[in-house]
């Protein structure tokens, strides 16, 4: 815990309207005020002017630990995350092993805490190894500090189960994050079917696949009044099911991520491997609906959805290479360049990545408010940077932005009150 006085800052909190210069007082860790009252040899940090908001709380996030540290370990994503004023991450359970033993939940908290600069809110297996056949011990993982349940980048693609899985976690306060794709349409698919996929001799998948199985689990929240939340959604069709089922009063949620609202499936151009993610890329009146739903409230968040790969998992022909994009330093860049791009104002943007996925994740988090833990994000918004792979912070380097141009860098992360990073 560290107490240190942020000067000459414009603050923004986007739980509550706030955009105005100012000053914040952190003492103990924790915001002590936000008219900056000066404090006996407390340590000063001009901000020049830089914006300051809530540490970025990604709630859709891989880490190759355990299991797979060549790819990305948990220090190594520390390291990434803080460089994108990232402070809480909430990690995908299809690890090896999978996150389906408390122990495991409890470790992954514990190494998180040991950072010292980024919170670890680890989800839980929904089936035993994230296999889709047995449900996991929803309530001892629960108690451990499981933020919800998911099977990570593979869909529950039995209704049985994920009915199960909804009524079970709703007993425990939990939600059931779900990847919405229907695995019998998605098949060895690897690009969004259509005339891009059929040109480049690619095994499309069909942009229903992910409508089809946000159909089916909005039928199943409604028959169980669970809650359902769908990560990373990508198409317009899903979209509307989404916003209808919200607008019936059902608990369902979503996030999307930033290749969802910044690219298209022309990205893949000539089978460029850094743009093949899960689900693919979508042709471009999908990427405009994915923007409508974050201006509209539809989406609730906007997470990383990091996937670390190394250069063998790439470096293959586009359909036998993996699916999955880094993106912890660039989360925070790619949004604002929607906001300079006047498709979201500035408070919306970052509330899709604090204040609002900190209230689906149930934590205390995302807000600048006196007793608020000392998470901050001090950014400038207009100072111009590049994506080149290879120089990125963290271990993996498989960005789908690579050789972008973004405006919007990290001046410093702060966490408990201690600089982090810059």
């Amino acid at each position: 815990m560290a107490n240190l006085l942020i000067t000459n800052a414009r603050l923004l909190d986007p739980a509550s309207g706030l955009d105005a210069p100012g000053a914040l007082l952190i003492e103990n860790g924790r915001i002590a005020s936000l008219t900056g009252a000066p404090a006996e040899g407390v340590p000063v940090l001009d901000a020049g002017g830089a914006c300051l908001c809530p540490g970025l709380v990604d709630m859709r996030a891989s880490i190759g630990e355990p299991g797979a540290e060549h790819r990305e370990t948990i220090a190594s994503a520390a390291q990434a995350a803080a460089a994108g004023g990232i402070t809480t991450l909430a990690l995908l359970p299809d690890t090896e092993p999978a996150l389906d033993d408390p122990a495991l939940v409890e470790f992954i908290i514990r190494r998180g805490e040991a950072t010292g600069s980024l919170t670890l809110l680890p989800y839980a297996a929904a089936t035993r190894h994230c296999a889709g056949k047995d449900l996991s011990e929803y309530g001892l993982l629960r108690e451990a500090g499981a933020a919800g349940f998911s099977d990570g980048a593979k869909a529950i693609g039995s209704a049985r189960l994920m009915r199960l899985a909804l009524s079970y976690a709703r007993a425990f306060g939990a939600m059931v994050v779900q990847h919405p794709e229907d695995p019998s349409l998605a098949g060895t698919g690897s690009a969004t079917e259509g005339e891009l996929a059929t040109r480049l001799g690619l095994p499309g998948i069909p942009a229903a696949a992910e409508a089809i199985m946000v159909a089916r689990d909005i039928a199943l929240a409604r028959l169980t009044s669970g809650h359902v939340h769908f990560g990373h959604v990508s198409t317009g069709a899903a979209l509307d099911l989404i916003r209808a089922a919200k607008a019936e009063g059902l608990r369902v949620t979503c996030d999307t991520a930033p290749p969802y609202f910044d690219l298209n499936e022309t990205a893949i151009g000539d089978f460029r491997s850094y743009a093949k993610l899960s689900p693919p890329l979508r042709r471009e009146q999908d990427r405009l609906a994915v923007l409508a739903a974050l201006a509209d409230g539809t989406i609730d968040a906007i997470a990383s959805d990091h996937q670390p790969r190394d250069a063998d998992d790439k470096r293959l022909p586009f359909a036998q290479a993996e699916a999955g994009g880094v993106g912890l330093a660039t989360l925070l860049g790619v949004t604002l360049a929607q906001v300079h791009g006047g498709n979201l104002p500035l408070l919306t943007a970052l509330g899709l990545m604090t204040h609002r996925p900190a209230a689906l994740l149930g934590i205390e988090a995302g807000r600048l408010a006196v007793g608020a833990p000392a998470d901050l994000c001090l950014f400038w918004p207009d100072r111009a940077w590049q994506v080149k792979a290879g120089q990125l912070p963290g271990k993996a380097q498989n960005s789908p932005f690579d050789g972008r141009a973004l405006e919007g860098r990290v001046m410093a992360t702060i966490k408990a009150g201690r600089k982090v990073f810059g």
